[in-house]
């Protein structure tokens, strides 16, 4: 019963993250912005080819490959761990994440990105680059605090 809650929240997350990237294609021109927060932040409607910072551009076989190994990761993981709640939440967040770009990747050939920090030059971001994001922090804080405590 465990894991099926932790596999809704990956649904949910994943969900989300589709649905306002077909949102911001809808509604906004590619290329250009629209005021989330005023000054603060902007859904900007950007395709993304590569990764963080667009790097490795044009290598979708590539993020294919390593996206199957990270989902078998984790699936492997969550049946490793499947008593540690904190980091099943971890992995749920990393799986949805992996899982909401690749759809993108497959489907289109590239990232929809839309969140954009304007007071910093910050790479332009999505839910499922949030959550990874997020899982990804939270489960080094663990790990390093498992070796702190050992």
């Amino acid at each position: 019963m465990i894991f099926f809650s932790y596999l809704l929240l990956v649904l949910a997350l994943i969900c989300l993250d589709q649905w306002l990237k077909i949102w911001v294609s809808t509604n906004i021109a590619l290329n250009h912005s629209q005021h989330f927060i005023p000054g603060v932040m902007d859904l900007t409607n950007l395709h993304n080819y590569g990764a963080a910072w667009s790097m490795f551009q044009g290598q979708q076989l590539f993020f294919s490959i390593v996206t199957v190994v990270v989902i078998a990761g984790i699936g492997y993981c969550f049946w490793r761990f499947r008593h540690r709640h904190p980091i099943l939440l971890c992995l749920s967040l990393i799986l949805a994440g992996a899982v909401g770009n690749f759809i993108d990747r497959l489907l289109q050939g590239y990232v929809v990105d839309m969140f954009e920090f304007l007071p910093v030059n910050f790479p332009v971001f999505n839910i499922a680059d949030m959550c990874l994001t997020i899982g990804v922090i939270m489960l080094i804080i663990i790990v390093l605090r498992e070796d702190d405590e050992k």
